[in-house]
């Protein structure tokens, strides 16, 4: 399947046939649902849409299709140009916008592209509303604007430098603590908006920066997503450039990586424990990741005196659980950063500037800062079923079994074991099931998963 329509949004590959794709005529309908719900949502007679893209080779081409679409339906936009998912989350509220669209297909490679919806507060819409988009989008259920009611396209290049600010002006960004430290950084901005922001923002903290693949083409140089054997040009860089860490972010820039300065994957699940740590030492509070995120961050949190919940996966989930238990920080254990002080979304430049200050106030290494934490490692698997098969079943099998287990069925099945959990979700869009486990070494991590997998195995 290469068009998947969720309740997040819309995301596929270009080209191809329409409704098996992400076509020009897909990206239309979907556009002119999204602005239909915005119209019908707001109950005003103008409405104004942030769009933003990353660097990807589609992106002009849709957001000029999707630009389109919403003009044609009067609806004013505020068309940042090159951006990232976080800059527009940002500039929504900032523009007092009524929505925003993000084009990116996040890590996925070049031929993906997606448009990700917002709402007024800069923040993903909830199902419900997700549900809504989609009916419209189903039953062709638009009425477009006469011609003196057309919308209008403004331009403001400005606000990558704008979020910068903002991030600057944190209270827990030390901007001369980390100057004072004199650190050397490669950057990986894997050809797309990352590599504008990211660098632009390292400068401004006085830190020396190496660029690595920084232009913003589009064209990858490796597979987008932030993993260890997708960075090795990185991981080779930075120990020849004897540089104190390696930030590695996605093509959006709301998942970031680090490279410890002995060119070893500081762990992506890692990111958002050091930051949290950080935070944490410094305001008492609570913190949310979900369920298929690694134990170190509640390690960390009851260290300092907080209490950690996990929600579903999904950032939309973890948000709500955030304001909820009135979380200070969280995210989710890709590299996603979430630090209500700026804006409820993933941010890879607050993660970057929060890090830095830990590790600046510290005076110690990359790598003595990861070896300070728990260590955890995780095993990702998956199991193929025949569409005939009901994986629910299979999962209530599955909870039943481990009934004296700590179990959380939130989103599927997560067992917690003393010493590791596994978790088991269904995929929304093919016959599979997703192994999650972690345990206190790989190998343990690796056996508990196939020995789930074996029961399940069994149990078709």
């Amino acid at each position: 399947m290469t068009l998947i329509k969720s309740i997040s949004g819309i995301r596929g590959t270009i080209g191809g046939n329409i409704g098996d794709n992400l076509t020009p005529v897909d990206a239309v309908k979907f556009a002119a649902a999204y602005g239909t719900w915005l119209k019908k949502e707001v109950g005003k007679d103008k409405v104004t849409v942030v769009i933003g893209r990353d660097a990807r080779l589609s992106g002009e081409m849709i957001q000029n299709l999707v630009a389109s679409t919403l003009v044609g339906l009067g609806i004013d936009i505020v068309d940042l140009g090159l951006s990232t998912t976080p800059t527009v989350e940002v500039a929504v509220p900032m523009e007092k916008a009524d929505g925003g669209i993000i084009l990116t297909a996040s890590h996925n490679p070049k031929q993906w592209n997606a448009l990700k919806l917002l709402n007024n507060k800069g923040e993903f819409l909830s199902g419900a509303d997700g549900a809504k988009i989609l009916h419209l989008a189903e039953n062709d259920d638009f009425a477009f604007a006469e011609v003196d009611d057309l919308g209008v396209i403004s331009k403001n290049d400005a606000y990558i430098d704008i979020h910068i600010d903002e991030v600057l002006n944190l209270s827990l960004v030390d901007v001369e603590k980390i100057k004072s430290a004199k650190f050397k950084v490669v950057v990986d901005g894997v050809n797309s908006t990352g590599g504008i922001a990211i660098p632009k923002l390292l400068k401004e903290l006085g830190v020396e920066v190496v660029e690595l693949y920084c232009n913003p083409t589009g064209h990858f140089p490796h597979n987008p997503e932030p993993l260890k054997e997708h960075l090795t040009d990185i991981s080779d860089l930075v120990i020849k450039e004897k540089a104190d860490l390696g930030i590695v972010v996605d093509p959006d820039v709301d998942r970031l990586a680090f490279i410890s300065n002995n060119g070893e994957m500081f762990g992506e699940e890692y990111t958002l424990v050091a930051c949290a740590d950080y935070v944490l030492g410094k305001t008492k509070g609570n913190t949310v990741s979900n369920l298929s995120s690694s134990r170190a961050l509640r390690d960390v949190t009851e260290k300092h005196g907080g209490t950690y919940e996990a929600s579903a996966v999904g950032e939309v989930n973890v948000v709500t659980l955030m304001k909820k238990n009135e979380a200070i920080i969280g995210g989710e254990g890709n590299g996603g950063i979430i630090y209500p002080e700026i804006h409820y979304g993933r941010d890879a430049l607050v993660g970057v500037a929060l890090f830095l200050t830990h590790l600046a106030e510290l005076g110690i290494s990359v790598k003595e800062l990861r070896d300070s934490y728990p260590s955890y490692y995780m095993s990702k698997k998956k199991i193929q079923l025949t569409p005939e098969i009901d994986v629910d079943a299979i999962l209530k099998m599955m909870e039943e079994k481990y009934a004296t287990e700590d179990i959380s069925t939130v989103d599927g099945v997560k067992i917690d074991f003393p010493d590791n959990w596994v978790h088991l979700r269904k995929s929304n869009t093919e016959p599979i099931i997703r192994i999650y486990t972690e345990a206190k070494s790989q190998v343990e991590a690796d056996n508990l998963a196939d020995s789930i997998i074996a029961e399940i195995k069994e149990l078709v």
